[in-house]
């Protein structure tokens, strides 16, 4: 069959079995998805050799047994389209191609990722997917991605709900479950229409940067991009999260303190959790951060809520997320330059005051005994608390 056969007859189906495609996208992102990613450590510095290191880097390390799933590659893996308007990626940097290099993420119990854009070219001036929605969601499929990252610059006079709804059917109709990651950086609002279209997540603001705090153009720095997920979180939940930009632990901008907080907000916030590091090379407090059982447990909570702010007083504030069991999951945030008590009130995370309460450090693991109708800690500057609250 020809690729021009096989699209007409995608479009086909989606024409005429909507009810089949939606019924594809269950299941998928059930928990916020966990992996890792190459744009934030390498940019356009992409290649084979380099994502099956990763891989192996991220079974390895043990990053695997603890939830970690896609290996995903960003932008500048494709260079043209040939004759028929078919994707190519590199041949220098993929001489193997990305069949097989799916093909040996996936033989590492892992799964693969790509990128693409919605406009005429990618971030990076690479073909990007406008025109060529149905060809290159079959092209993803007979590869064997598993996640496409789908990105928003040089877009013409698209709407973007309308653009995310096309590669979405497209997707489907390809008969492949393959995760679809918006990066529209909130524009328009995506929270507002990311489920609907099939979205698995959605980018909610500008792009990270390695600081803990500052605006350069479009790049945020962490609490910066914190600030804007508070209000957001009816949004999210079993398939359909709320995305403030991958991780940037462990690349040297900020301090270790500073890195453990970044993670913890993104726990708490049931965000994606998608590392940005070379896996290749961790010193072993950042390899403690990523892998740390008890607060990556908080994140993929099955009851799905994303966390919130319930009290800010100037640089301190508490952040709560609702646990399956019952419990609260509590990060306690000292945004000053200096040591500061901070507490939490039984009856800011819902529960009475009279309430005999169980607190866990869970970056320590360590049982803090009972507590009643507050629990409070010294925080360091730029530092997190992280507890379980349990009656």
């Amino acid at each position: 069959m020809s690729i021009r056969a096989s699209i007409l007859g995608a479009m086909v189906a989606v024409l005429i079995a909507p009810s089949l495609l939606s019924a594809q996208d269950k299941g998928l992102a059930s928990t916020p998805p966990m992996g890792w990613n190459s744009w934030n450590k390498f940019g356009c510095n992409v290649g084979e050799d380099m994502i099956r290191q990763m891989a192996d880097g991220m079974v390895k390390s043990g990053m695997r047994e603890v939830g970690y799933q896609y290996i995903v590659i960003d932008d500048c893996w494709q260079v043209e389209r040939d004759q028929s308007g078919n994707i190519v990626a590199d041949a220098k940097r993929f001489p193997a191609g990305i069949k097989a290099l799916a093909d040996y993420v996936h033989s590492r119990g892992l799964k693969f990722g790509i990128y693409s854009d919605a406009g005429y070219k990618t971030c990076a001036k690479r073909p990007g997917s406008l025109g060529h929605e149905y060809q290159d969601a079959l092209q993803y499929a007979a590869w064997g991605v598993d996640y496409l990252k789908y990105d928003w610059c040089n877009t013409t006079t698209q709407d973007a709900q309308a653009a995310y709804a096309l590669i979405r059917n497209a997707l489907n109709a390809s008969g492949r479950s393959i995760v679809l990651s918006i990066c529209e950086w909130g524009t328009a609002k995506p929270w507002l229409w990311g489920e609907k279209v099939g979205g698995n997540l959605w980018r909610t603001t500008g792009d990270i940067s390695d600081m803990w705090q500052g605006k350069d153009k479009h790049h945020l720095g962490v609490v910066d991009i914190l600030d804007l997920q508070d209000g957001l979180q009816s949004y999210a939940g079993p398939g359909h999260w709320n995305d403030p930009d991958m991780l940037e632990v462990g690349n040297g901008g900020m301090t270790t303190d500073e890195y453990r907080a970044h993670f913890s907000l993104w726990s708490i916030l049931a965000a994606p959790l998608l590392a940005g590091n070379d896996l290749r090379d961790m010193k072993p407090e950042i390899h403690d951060i990523l892998t740390n059982k008890e607060v990556i447990a908080v994140n993929q909570d099955a009851l799905g809520r994303q966390g919130r702010r319930v009290r800010k007083d100037g640089d301190l504030e508490v952040w709560a997320k609702q646990m399956q069991d019952g419990s609260r999951s509590v990060v306690l945030l000292n945004r000053d330059v200096s040591e500061k008590e901070i507490a939490v009130s039984w009856e800011d995370i819902g529960y009475p005051s009279h309430l005999s309460a169980s607190v866990r450090d869970l970056w320590h693991a360590k049982d803090l005994g009972q507590h009643q109708e507050k629990f409070s800690a010294s925080v360091a500057p730029h530092s997190v608390v992280m507890v379980k609250i349990a009656p």
